[in-house]
């Protein structure tokens, strides 16, 4: 038996994650009048939702229709991730296994370039430029860990996150490094390089 997804009273009946936001649909047969349909739209910090915007009727069209508008805004927030991309001639094809190293729990995977697997990534992050990482510590970083989670440095944006290493799908060396993912990666050594020099 699936289990329902709920939302305090509201059942989830609909739900579209686009970047980082979900817009989602409730239903509740028990809820007041004018309320049993409810459109709203999360955004994740770590595991505490924060709901915005609900907006509640008795009219499961009215209610699909504001779903379809919140989506289709939602996407065309998310768009510039690809199109910059783009726009600076970047070949964002997604990495496979092919394309890479394989890794196994007897790896050690510190400061090494890691792929993250694309099926790990929602579909509108399936492009080589959300792959590419530098694995900085954790303990999923050590072989043959009981923990899972990697501290990674994305090599195209430069920010700092979390993977789990199920999600790694293998490395590369630094010769294999697309010239964008090797700036990025340098920034880094030279500003590591600056700290060790205070």
């Amino acid at each position: 038996m699936i289990e329902k997804r709920m939302m305090g009273d509201y059942e989830i009946i609909h739900a579209m994650h686009i970047g980082d936001r979900e817009i989602v649909v409730g239903d509740n047969p028990n809820a007041p009048e004018d309320e049993r349909y409810l459109c709203v739209t999360c955004q994740y910090i770590d595991i505490f939702v924060k709901p915005e915007n609900a907006v509640s009727s008795d009219d499961y069209t009215e209610i699909i229709q504001e779903y379809g508008k919140r989506v289709a805004e939602q996407a065309e927030r998310t768009r510039p991730l690809v199109t910059q991309a783009k726009a600076l001639g970047i070949d964002i094809r997604i990495l496979t296994e092919k394309d890479c190293q394989r890794i196994d729990s007897n790896d050690d995977i510190n400061n090494r370039i890691v792929v993250i697997r694309p099926t790990a990534l929602r579909r509108e992050y399936q492009m080589c430029t959300n792959q590419i990482m530098l694995c900085t510590g954790g303990f999923g970083a050590y072989p043959h860990s009981r923990g899972s989670a990697c501290y990674c440095i994305d090599l195209y944006s430069g920010k700092q996150c979390r993977q789990e290493r199920r999600d790694i799908m293998g490395t590369l060396n630094r010769s294999q490094l697309p010239k964008w993912a090797e700036a990025t990666l340098h920034r880094h050594e030279q500003s590591k390089k600056r700290g060790h020099e205070r």
